[in-house]
């Protein structure tokens, strides 16, 4: 486990203040303001924080609504909303400098049996045959806006290990391609140690994290935009839903399959699957986002 991880853990623990309400930290981000799968994980966190370790969530539904301070700690509030026989909902509201900044709806479920089917997987490439970010990133960083673009992402993602299976939308900028991008991903380091963290609720929890990273590439590349970091790009994440199916691990392999069905009136919409290595359907993901050209 590498000290990027460490440090993402620890973001992770959050404080306890009172009964059902927590205290999260920031870390400085790539863009000037709090990174959204930070804050729906730690959301996440303190939702599962209120429920017991043998009903793991089964899906949440989320709203980014302001910007985040970095430099700012994140308070959180659950709401106990109802406790089933086999269900549990949770509602967690984020608040800095006195607003909210993020709300997050989590139903947990206990595991039973049912019926089974699903999606098969895409035939991609062994991740361990695709270059890592450290590899990649350098070779794009004079299409950067500003000096040290790169080293920002890649700081950013130290904690994680991300690899494209074709090339990013920043190496591509000005190419219309199909609006779909595929990365495998697995963390930094084997999660064998106490986090105070619950497992499956921390495999999800890092998921979470990462769902927010990439899932509106596609939307740029099916118009030639190469993002943020290029400059031909303004955007933020407005909403986020995922379904989690299947068990999986963060410290393993998983593929993130990525595609766009639309885009309109300033708004992109970025539909994902996240796959285990064996071929397991594990998790959906639907992120909706503003997505603008710059202001002249």
């Amino acid at each position: 486990m590498n000290d990027a991880l460490e440090s993402l853990l620890d973001l992770l623990t959050l404080e306890r203040i009172e009964e059902d309400i927590y205290r999260g930290q920031s870390r400085p981000a790539v863009v000037p303001r709090v990174f959204g799968g930070q804050v729906a994980a730690q959301a996440l966190v303190a939702a599962g924080r209120t429920v017991p370790a043998d009903r793991p969530p089964h899906s949440l539904h989320a709203y980014f609504l302001r910007p985040g301070d970095p430099g700012a700690p994140i308070v959180y509030t659950v709401d106990r909303i109802r406790d089933g026989r086999s269900f549990t909902t949770r509602r967690v509201v984020a608040v800095q400098h006195g607003q909210q900044i993020f709300h997050l709806t989590a139903s947990f479920h206990a595991h039973e049996e049912g019926m089974e089917h699903q999606e098969p997987m895409p035939r991609v490439p062994d991740p361990l045959t695709l270059p890592t970010a450290a590899e990649m990133l350098p070779r794009y960083a004079d299409r950067f806006v500003g000096e040290g673009v790169a080293q920002r992402l890649l700081e950013a993602r130290a904690a994680v290990d991300l690899r494209y299976v074709d090339e990013p939308p920043f190496a591509t900028a000005g190419r219309v391609r199909e609006p779909r991008s595929q990365v495998w991903f697995r963390t930094q380091g084997k999660l064998d140690g106490d986090t105070g963290i619950p497992r499956p609720l921390l495999d999800i929890c890092l998921v979470t994290y990462v769902s927010d990273m990439t899932l509106l590439d596609s939307v740029l590349l099916a118009h030639g935009r190469g993002g943020w970091a290029v400059g031909d790009v303004v955007g933020a994440s407005l909403d986020h839903a995922m379904w989690f199916h299947r068990p999986l691990k963060a410290d393993e392999w998983l593929l993130y399959d990525q595609e766009s069905p639309t885009a309109q009136g300033g708004r992109g919409l970025g539909k994902g699957r996240i796959f285990t290595a064996e071929g397991q359907l594990a998790v959906s993901v639907i992120q909706e986002g503003v997505i603008r050209a710059p202001r002249a």
